[in-house]
């Protein structure tokens, strides 16, 4: 394949002139390194593939304001405009990427805001206050047997074996703790959410 000598620059500067094909050779000559790029860190071709087109519409619609003033910069500028877009994807969906510090990129431009976590980590806190207040108020057997199981992780048969009862019933146990806690939160109206 036959590599244009023309350069991004003069590209860019024809397509802010009306020429409507250069654009289309840079979305050729950088498609592959663009799309690699963010499929490396998204690894959905569907997602990929739309962060690659939103991509290419802040693009176009900079260049079309006549905002774009990065000197033959074309593809380093192209790439942190996808970057953002894939941080952008990562926040909606409330999980953050692995970036690896390179000459492109700057680990410390995908550090997310903590407040929203602290207040994460107080809401999940009053929750398990709750639920623990909640298991206070079963009968002491239930609670024993949900107590070993959520807290301590232990079987159904290590259960048995440290309570001295049978298999069966330390089943029966933890399931009528679970529906007595259930009717304690429909009856005190308890919403439980982190």
């Amino acid at each position: 394949m036959k590599q244009s000598t023309t350069t991004d620059a003069f590209l860019v500067n024809a397509y802010m002139n009306g020429n409507e094909s250069a654009l289309s050779e840079l979305i050729t000559r950088h498609k592959q390194r663009i799309y690699s790029f963010i499929y490396s860190k998204v690894f959905d071709r569907d997602v990929a593939e739309d962060i690659f087109q939103d991509t290419f519409i802040k693009v176009i619609k900079t260049l079309k304001k006549g905002a774009y003033n990065e000197e033959g910069k074309f593809l380093p500028w192209v790439m942190r405009i996808a970057h953002n877009l894939i941080i952008d994807h990562f926040r909606k969906n409330n999980r953050m990427p692995k970036f690896e510090n390179n000459t492109d990129f700057n680990i410390f431009s995908v550090l997310s805001d903590n407040a929203l976590n602290i207040e994460k980590q107080i809401i999940k806190g009053q929750v398990e206050d709750d639920v623990r207040r909640l298991i206070e108020e079963l009968p002491e057997d239930q609670k024993e047997v949900l107590m070993m199981r959520m807290y301590k992780d232990m079987s159904f048969k290590e259960i048995s074996e440290q309570t001295g009862v049978s298999i069966n019933t330390a089943l029966g146990r933890m399931r009528y703790a679970l529906i007595n806690l259930r009717k304690v939160i429909d009856k005190h109206n308890i919403i439980l959410t982190n």
